[in-house]
Protein backbone atom coordinates (compact mmCIF):
# COMPACT_ATOMS: atom_id res chain seq x y z
CA UNK A 1 0.00 0.00 0.00
CA UNK A 2 1.29 3.50 -0.83
CA UNK A 3 3.00 5.14 1.93
CA UNK A 4 0.53 7.48 3.95
CA UNK A 5 2.05 8.60 7.14
CA UNK A 6 2.37 12.15 8.19
CA UNK A 7 3.75 14.84 10.61
CA UNK A 8 1.23 13.01 13.30
CA UNK A 9 2.19 9.74 12.37
CA UNK A 10 5.38 9.35 14.02
CA UNK A 11 5.41 7.08 16.89
CA UNK A 12 6.10 8.48 20.15
CA UNK A 13 8.95 6.36 20.42
CA UNK A 14 10.68 7.44 16.89
CA UNK A 15 13.86 9.16 17.09
CA UNK A 16 13.91 13.04 15.51
CA UNK A 17 17.16 13.61 14.45
CA UNK A 18 18.25 17.35 14.16
CA UNK A 19 18.80 18.70 10.54
CA UNK A 20 22.47 19.44 9.18
CA UNK A 21 23.68 22.31 9.84
CA UNK A 22 26.16 24.78 7.81
CA UNK A 23 24.84 23.27 4.61
CA UNK A 24 25.48 25.69 1.74
CA UNK A 25 22.49 25.79 -0.86
CA UNK A 26 19.12 25.72 -1.39
CA UNK A 27 17.13 25.97 1.40
CA UNK A 28 15.37 22.88 2.92
CA UNK A 29 11.99 23.20 0.66
CA UNK A 30 13.93 23.44 -3.09
CA UNK A 31 16.15 20.68 -1.75
CA UNK A 32 13.36 18.54 -0.78
CA UNK A 33 11.17 18.69 -3.83
CA UNK A 34 14.57 18.47 -6.06
CA UNK A 35 15.75 15.26 -3.20
CA UNK A 36 12.34 13.87 -4.41
CA UNK A 37 11.98 14.31 -8.02
CA UNK A 38 15.27 12.06 -8.55
CA UNK A 39 14.42 9.13 -6.26
CA UNK A 40 10.55 9.18 -7.52
CA UNK A 41 11.72 8.81 -10.83
CA UNK A 42 14.65 6.49 -10.29
CA UNK A 43 12.30 4.22 -8.19
CA UNK A 44 8.70 5.50 -8.16
CA UNK A 45 6.23 6.21 -5.71
CA UNK A 46 5.92 3.05 -4.08
CA UNK A 47 9.83 2.75 -4.29
CA UNK A 48 10.58 5.04 -1.77
CA UNK A 49 10.14 5.95 1.50
CA UNK A 50 10.05 9.64 3.52
CA UNK A 51 12.89 8.79 5.35
CA UNK A 52 15.08 8.31 2.25
CA UNK A 53 14.07 11.69 0.82
CA UNK A 54 14.82 13.49 4.16
CA UNK A 55 18.46 11.52 4.52
CA UNK A 56 18.71 12.66 0.30
CA UNK A 57 17.58 16.09 1.37
CA UNK A 58 20.05 16.67 4.53
CA UNK A 59 16.40 17.40 6.48
CA UNK A 60 14.57 15.17 9.24
CA UNK A 61 11.46 13.51 8.20
CA UNK A 62 9.32 15.87 10.37
CA UNK A 63 10.75 18.85 8.04
CA UNK A 64 8.93 17.07 5.07
CA UNK A 65 6.20 16.55 7.15
CA UNK A 66 6.01 20.17 7.69
CA UNK A 67 6.11 21.14 3.96
CA UNK A 68 3.69 18.13 2.56
CA UNK A 69 1.62 16.79 5.46
CA UNK A 70 1.53 13.59 3.30
CA UNK A 71 3.92 11.21 1.17
CA UNK A 72 1.14 11.99 -1.34
CA UNK A 73 1.06 15.34 -1.61
CA UNK A 74 4.92 15.50 -1.61
CA UNK A 75 4.60 13.21 -4.78
CA UNK A 76 1.92 15.85 -6.44
CA UNK A 77 3.67 18.48 -6.23
CA UNK A 78 7.22 16.64 -7.52
CA UNK A 79 4.44 15.95 -10.93
CA UNK A 80 3.26 19.16 -10.85
CA UNK A 81 6.65 21.01 -10.78
CA UNK A 82 8.16 18.84 -13.24
CA UNK A 83 4.95 19.10 -16.16
CA UNK A 84 5.58 22.67 -15.23
CA UNK A 85 8.93 22.62 -16.68
CA UNK A 86 7.91 21.30 -20.21
CA UNK A 87 8.02 23.79 -22.79
CA UNK A 88 7.18 23.86 -26.70
CA UNK A 89 9.85 24.99 -29.05
CA UNK A 90 9.52 27.94 -31.31
CA UNK A 91 11.58 26.59 -33.66
CA UNK A 92 10.36 23.29 -33.81
CA UNK A 93 6.64 23.89 -33.67
CA UNK A 94 7.92 26.93 -37.17
CA UNK A 95 8.91 23.37 -38.78
CA UNK A 96 5.95 21.85 -38.31
CA UNK A 97 4.05 24.88 -39.93
CA UNK A 98 6.28 24.94 -42.61
CA UNK A 99 6.06 20.99 -43.86
CA UNK A 100 5.30 20.15 -46.92
CA UNK A 101 2.89 17.73 -46.48
CA UNK A 102 1.00 15.76 -43.84
CA UNK A 103 3.45 12.98 -43.47
CA UNK A 104 6.54 14.91 -42.58
CA UNK A 105 4.02 17.58 -40.49
CA UNK A 106 3.60 14.39 -38.18
CA UNK A 107 7.13 13.41 -38.70
CA UNK A 108 7.85 16.80 -37.42
CA UNK A 109 5.60 16.93 -34.73
CA UNK A 110 6.66 13.62 -32.76
CA UNK A 111 9.92 14.95 -33.14
CA UNK A 112 9.01 18.14 -31.06
CA UNK A 113 7.29 16.04 -29.11
CA UNK A 114 10.09 13.72 -28.27
CA UNK A 115 12.72 16.13 -27.66
CA UNK A 116 10.15 18.23 -25.51
CA UNK A 117 9.71 15.31 -22.86
CA UNK A 118 13.26 13.73 -23.63
CA UNK A 119 15.06 16.43 -22.55
CA UNK A 120 13.62 15.88 -19.40
CA UNK A 121 14.22 12.50 -18.45
CA UNK A 122 13.25 12.92 -15.03
CA UNK A 123 9.90 13.80 -15.92
CA UNK A 124 9.00 11.37 -18.73
CA UNK A 125 9.94 8.38 -16.01
CA UNK A 126 7.71 10.34 -13.42
CA UNK A 127 5.30 9.81 -15.83
CA UNK A 128 5.85 6.31 -16.75
CA UNK A 129 5.60 5.40 -12.97
CA UNK A 130 2.40 7.78 -12.71
CA UNK A 131 0.21 6.35 -14.85
CA UNK A 132 1.01 3.06 -13.39
CA UNK A 133 0.78 3.80 -9.59
CA UNK A 134 -1.27 7.04 -9.50
CA UNK A 135 -3.74 6.67 -11.85
CA UNK A 136 -6.84 8.18 -10.07
CA UNK A 137 -4.74 11.32 -9.31
CA UNK A 138 -2.30 11.49 -12.76
CA UNK A 139 -5.12 11.72 -15.42
CA UNK A 140 -6.20 15.25 -13.74
CA UNK A 141 -3.00 16.25 -12.80
CA UNK A 142 -1.76 15.66 -16.46
CA UNK A 143 -4.96 16.67 -18.20
CA UNK A 144 -4.90 20.10 -16.22
CA UNK A 145 -1.00 20.19 -17.33
CA UNK A 146 -0.74 18.62 -20.63
CA UNK A 147 -3.74 19.62 -22.29
CA UNK A 148 -2.15 23.48 -23.80
CA UNK A 149 0.97 21.56 -24.68
CA UNK A 150 -1.69 19.22 -26.41
CA UNK A 151 -3.99 21.94 -28.21
CA UNK A 152 -1.27 23.92 -29.64
CA UNK A 153 0.58 20.74 -31.47
CA UNK A 154 -2.89 19.06 -32.50
CA UNK A 155 -3.75 22.50 -34.50
CA UNK A 156 -0.56 21.92 -36.47
CA UNK A 157 -1.93 18.26 -38.00
CA UNK A 158 -5.48 19.66 -38.61
CA UNK A 159 -4.84 20.91 -41.47
CA UNK A 160 -3.06 17.65 -43.27
CA UNK A 161 -6.01 15.66 -42.04
CA UNK A 162 -8.67 18.02 -43.78
CA UNK A 163 -6.49 17.70 -46.83
CA UNK A 164 -6.66 14.45 -46.26
CA UNK A 165 -3.14 13.18 -45.89
CA UNK A 166 -3.41 12.08 -42.54
CA UNK A 167 -5.44 9.07 -41.89
CA UNK A 168 -7.47 10.52 -38.43
CA UNK A 169 -10.27 12.10 -37.55
CA UNK A 170 -9.77 14.11 -34.44
CA UNK A 171 -5.49 15.56 -34.05
CA UNK A 172 -5.75 15.72 -30.23
CA UNK A 173 -5.79 11.78 -30.25
CA UNK A 174 -3.42 11.69 -32.99
CA UNK A 175 -1.42 13.94 -30.34
CA UNK A 176 -2.03 11.28 -27.29
CA UNK A 177 -0.60 8.31 -29.23
CA UNK A 178 2.66 9.96 -30.24
CA UNK A 179 2.76 10.75 -26.64
CA UNK A 180 2.00 7.01 -25.76
CA UNK A 181 4.87 6.14 -27.76
CA UNK A 182 7.71 8.50 -25.94
CA UNK A 183 6.46 7.66 -22.40
CA UNK A 184 5.69 3.55 -23.22
CA UNK A 185 8.85 2.46 -25.22
CA UNK A 186 11.58 2.04 -22.05
CA UNK A 187 8.75 -0.14 -20.72
CA UNK A 188 8.09 -2.20 -23.31
CA UNK A 189 11.65 -2.61 -24.29
CA UNK A 190 12.58 -3.68 -20.40
CA UNK A 191 9.68 -5.92 -20.61
CA UNK A 192 10.09 -7.75 -23.58
CA UNK A 193 13.96 -6.84 -24.35
CA UNK A 194 13.71 -6.19 -28.07
CA UNK A 195 16.92 -5.45 -29.63
CA UNK A 196 16.87 -1.59 -30.98
CA UNK A 197 13.30 -0.95 -29.78
CA UNK A 198 13.10 2.75 -29.40
CA UNK A 199 10.64 5.49 -29.80
CA UNK A 200 11.90 6.24 -33.43
CA UNK A 201 10.90 2.80 -34.59
CA UNK A 202 7.68 2.87 -33.10
CA UNK A 203 6.68 5.78 -34.32
CA UNK A 204 7.35 4.52 -38.16
CA UNK A 205 5.41 1.41 -37.54
CA UNK A 206 2.97 3.86 -36.07
CA UNK A 207 3.12 6.69 -39.27
CA UNK A 208 2.36 4.09 -41.57
CA UNK A 209 -1.15 3.80 -40.28
CA UNK A 210 -1.91 7.42 -40.19
CA UNK A 211 -0.27 8.17 -43.33
CA UNK A 212 -1.74 8.20 -46.56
Amino acid sequence: MPETKGLAGLGAGERIMPETTGFAGPGAGERILASATSLFALRGYNGVSTREIASAAQVNEVTIFRHYPRKHDLYLAVMKSGLRQLHLRGDLLAGIAEARDGQTALALTFDLITKTLMEKPEILRLLQYSALELSADFDPLVRRHLNEFVEVTARYLEPWIKKGELRCTNSKTLIFTLIAIVTSYSSLQRVFSVEGLGPGGMFEACANLYSN
